[in-house]
């Protein structure tokens, strides 16, 4: 690919997180524009608190759009409240943006704000890297703690899949998000039976996992082990035997990735988020340059990534 011959700031991308200066997207990320003749090599990271007011999520939307050298930015644990706060201020929203109610990629194409969800397509793909095409066979589960943005597209996913899980047990220390989980899924049509919903306390989520079947799929979707220290999952809990363990984050204290190789003698096998950030990143790249992320052309960015995690 042929680099622009834009001036080096000409094509700005942002990153919106709590603390963008540690991930490690801050090192992989001038490798990657060099990979693909970016017009930047440099992103601009944009810390907003967990609990910004809306007027901060407006500003920076605003501040993106008017700025003629910002191409866009990707956003992270703030997906949902970005778009609760500053979805009028978008020219167009995908459908998953609409249907899901979050926002996690900003871009622009003829002077429009456009706003996407990616996390179902990035969801999707790394699920296929780490789970088998017939995996659940409707017979195990999918036990997805956290119904925030990450959990909810996963949910999303897992909904569109050939081979189902026998249920998608979701679990939350909040009504309000279940409930909004469950809206997104009535209006997509999905059959309720497929869905349980769990207010999560120490005993509910011990009892979720207990009742998942051997050989079922655990997410942490919750953001714990990254934004903030801790596990969804108490300790001592035991996870189902078998159980394929899925933590979405790849950085920070990480405890229940720890958990879940803790249990190995129960042939619990973990993995961390790392495909996740790869696909997340490289689907937003995409979007805000207008670059075709091909399986080829993401293979070799997640070679070139390799050495930073």
């Amino acid at each position: 690919m042929t680099g622009s011959a834009q001036p080096a700031r000409a094509g700005r991308m942002g990153f919106v997180g709590v603390s963008t200066a540690s991930s490690s997207i801050m090192r992989i990320f001038p490798v990657w524009a060099e990979i693909l003749g970016l017009p930047t090599s440099t992103l601009d990271g944009h810390d907003l608190p967990l609990d910004a007011p809306p007027e901060r999520y407006r500003d920076l939307v605003a501040q993106i759009r008017d700025d003629p050298t910002h191409r866009g930015a990707l956003v992270t644990t703030h997906k949902m409240r970005l778009y609760d706060a500053a979805s009028d201020l978008f020219d167009e929203l995908d459908a998953f943006a609409t249907a899901c109610g979050e926002v996690s990629s900003i871009s622009k194409r003829g002077g429009r704000l456009l706003g996407h969800a990616k996390d179902p397509i990035t969801a999707g793909l790394a699920l296929d890297e780490l789970w088998p095409s017939d995996g659940f066979g409707g017979e195990r589960d999918a036990v997805v703690l956290g119904a925030g943005g990450a959990g909810l597209a996963l949910t999303w996913c897992l909904a569109e899949r050939d081979d189902l899980p026998r249920r998608i047990r979701v679990t939350d220390t909040s009504r309000e998000r279940l409930d909004h989980l469950a809206a997104v899924h009535a209006a997509r049509g999905t059959d309720g039976a497929l869905l349980e919903l769990v207010v999560a306390n120490p005993d509910t989520t011990a009892a979720a996992l207990a009742a998942a079947p051997p050989g079922s799929l655990v997410v942490n979707a919750t953001g714990l082990g990254k934004d903030r220290p801790g596990s969804p999952v108490p300790d001592g809990v035991p996870f189902p035997e078998g159980a394929r363990v899925w933590e979405f984050n790849y950085r920070g204290s990480l405890e229940l990735l720890a958990q879940a190789r803790a249990q190995h003698e129960r042939g619990v096998t973990a993995a961390d988020g790392w495909g996740y950030f790869i696909h997340g990143w490289t689907q937003v790249i995409g979007e805000v340059f207008d670059i075709a992320m091909t399986p080829e052309v993401v293979a070799r960015l997640a070679t070139a990534a390799e050495r930073f995690r």
